[in-house]
């Protein structure tokens, strides 16, 4: 299997966003995360589709939009004219989760659910058919630069035990770098998100070869 690594942009430094994205498209990274906040569902505030579209243009890979935004239904059209990829959207901030994986969908992206580090797997078992990425909070949402919850692990291995052979993606947010990223990943996780593990250097293609490294 190859895993996939995600570098949020949020511990880019903003005021070089779009040669950010270029240099870890260079580096070699898979998807561009993408965290919007909207400091109601976490405290915090980040950017929302102008950001998004501006910056589309300076790469081609994905655009992995993480909402951690309540309500997210209303302005799901708006992030995918802007650019994204795929959408996720937190079950606990929609109240009409089927509904919001339907549009997305409809809107011709991927769509994404995430789960909080206290939100049970269980909440999955009736959209498993209408999601192509489940997202796994292994840190509080809101901040970067958090520490891995370890009890996310074993909620990682079941979540892949109720994929099954669907073709869904299992991604982990929170913490991930290379004393984390070989646990996630042996407990089910393809794709990896990491903000602070990747950013924090001047060689971007070093510290994401690094977490690959940490796999063997």
């Amino acid at each position: 299997m190859t895993v996939k690594i995600a570098p949020s942009i949020l511990a880019s430094d903003f005021a070089r966003l779009g040669e950010e994205i270029k240099a870890i498209d260079k580096a070699g990274c898979d998807y561009i995360h993408i965290d919007v906040m909207d400091g109601h569902f976490v405290p915090n505030l980040t950017f929302g589709p102008p950001v998004i579209k501006c910056v589309r243009s300076w790469t081609d890979l994905p655009f992995d939009v993480h909402l951690m935004i309540d309500p997210a239904q209303p302005y799901l059209e708006d992030y995918a004219a802007a650019g994204a990829d795929i959408i996720t959207v937190h079950a606990e901030a929609d109240k009409h989760l089927h509904r919001s994986l339907q549009v997305i969908r409809g809107l011709g992206k991927k769509a994404g659910v995430s789960l909080n580090p206290a939100t049970p797997e269980s909440l999955l078992e009736y959209v498993l058919d209408d999601v192509d990425l489940i997202l796994v909070m292994s840190v509080n949402p809101g901040f970067g630069g958090q520490g891995f919850i370890e009890s996310q692990l074993a909620k990682i291995t079941r979540i892949r035990q109720m994929i099954g052979d669907r073709p869904i993606e299992l991604e982990v947010d929170g913490g991930v770098n290379s004393d984390t990223i070989k646990s996630v990943v042996d407990a089910g996780a393809d794709v990896v998100v990491a903000g602070s593990a990747v950013f924090k250097g001047d060689d971007y293609g070093a510290t994401i070869a690094a977490l690959h490294d940490a796999l063997k």
